[in-house]
């Protein structure tokens, strides 16, 4: 019973962290494309940049993903992937094009950067408990964000009288929220996850 709960208390956790991070960027969608042509940018660069970014975003998990089972850092991975969700917010302090494409770029990185890791340790958080019910949990979480956000958004633009800067500067609350859960999530169930994952998989090449 006690592993189940520890199990149920992590999933949750674990969803928390992406409910955040999608009020972020979920949020921030809508104003993206809108935000790059009020800065200048062509029709054909805003196609681009948003093709492009969904690319790296899955394409480069190849590689993360194979270098987060090298290395069993998932932890590390988590953060640096999270992390870069910053690149949103910051999206408020710069009205040069450039700076903005480069930080949009930068957070499809980190999705592809997390999102791996981020599996691999629901997968292993979830044992006892069954891994269709934890991705289910962490999915319906997921998409309670992906929800948030956009209403979020809209809130925010019509109180700051459609302020890009202001809206995307106001987004740092939920991201502040989401690394603060992810610390926690990590202090109570991340380090001893994983030292039972490999203590495992010791015993198991002997």
């Amino acid at each position: 019973m006690t592993k189940i709960r520890g199990a149920y208390t992590a999933i949750l956790l674990l969803g928390m962290v992406s409910l955040m991070g999608d009020v972020v960027y979920e949020g921030s969608r809508g104003l993206i494309t809108p935000y790059l042509a009020f800065l200048g940018a062509s029709a054909f660069l805003i196609a681009f940049i948003g093709r492009f970014g969904e690319f790296l975003g899955y394409a480069l998990r190849l590689v993360s993903g194979k270098l987060a089972d090298t290395t069993k850092a998932y932890w590390a991975f988590m953060f640096l992937g999270y992390g870069l969700i910053a690149s949103i917010p910051l999206l408020g302090v710069t009205r040069i094009l450039e700076i903005a494409v480069i930080l949009v770029l930068f957070e499809r990185i980190g999705k592809a950067i997390r999102a791996p890791s981020r599996d691999a340790v629901l997968s292993i958080v979830s044992r006892g408990l069954g891994a269709g019910k934890a991705f289910g949990i962490h999915e319906l979480l997921d998409q309670v964000g992906a929800i948030l956000g956009p209403l979020i958004v809209g809130g925010l633009m019509f109180y700051t009288g459609n302020n890009y800067n202001l809206t995307f500067s106001y987004l740092s609350l939920p991201f502040i929220a989401l690394l603060a859960i992810l610390a926690y999530t990590y202090k109570k169930i991340g380090w001893k996850k994983v030292a039972d994952l490999k203590l495992s998989r010791k015993k198991a090449k002997a």
